[in-house]
C-alpha cells in the first residue's frame, strides 16, 4: 500500500474521530481515539515513536517521538490548538527527514470543519 492510500485511509478515519468527538478535547484523546480507528481499519501503527537526532557522529535520544507511525510510511501529528502555525509545519517536517519519510499529515482536530485542519506535509517526492 502506497502512501498516498494510507493517507486516503487516516483521513477517512480522521474525519470518523472528528464527527464523533467535535472540538475542544485534548490532543492526547484525539490520538487515542484515532490510533483506534486506524487499527480497526487494518493498519498497522506505531504511537509514540520514539526517533532519534543524528547530528554528525552523535545520536542523541533526545525525547523526540513521531504521534502516529501509519504502516510505517505516513507520520501523523496531532495538534489540537487555536491554529496552525509555521512551527507546528517545521515540526513535522524535522520528524519526516529525522525519519527519512516521505509523506505527513498535521491535523489540527480544534477546527469545526476538519478538512480545515489537516495539512498534507511531503518531504522531497512522492
Amino acid at each position: 500500500m502506497g502512501e498516498n492510500e494510507i493517507a486516503h485511509k487516516i483521513v477517512g478515519c480522521a474525519l470518523e474521530v472528528h464527527k464523533a468527538l467535535g472540538a475542544g478535547l485534548l490532543e492526547s484523546a484525539y490520538q487515542e481515539c484515532l490510533c483506534y480507528k486506524l487499527q480497526k481499519a487494518g493498519l498497522h501503527i506505531q504511537k509514540e515513536k520514539p526517533i532519534p537526532l543524528i547530528f554528525e557522529e552523535v545520536k542523541l535520544e533526545c525525547g523526540y517521538r513521531i504521534d502516529i507511525l501509519v504502516e510505517k510510511k505516513v507520520i501523523v501529528e496531532i495538534k489540537s490548538v487555536e491554529a496552525l502555525n509555521d512551527v507546528h509545519l517545521a515540526q513535522t517536517l524535522t520528524y519526516m527527514k529525522l525519519g527519512n519519510y516521505k509523506l505527513g499529515l498535521l491535523i489540527n482536530f480544534n477546527v469545526t470543519l476538519l478538512k480545515k485542519g489537516i495539512k498534507r506535509v511531503i518531504n522531497g517526492t512522492l
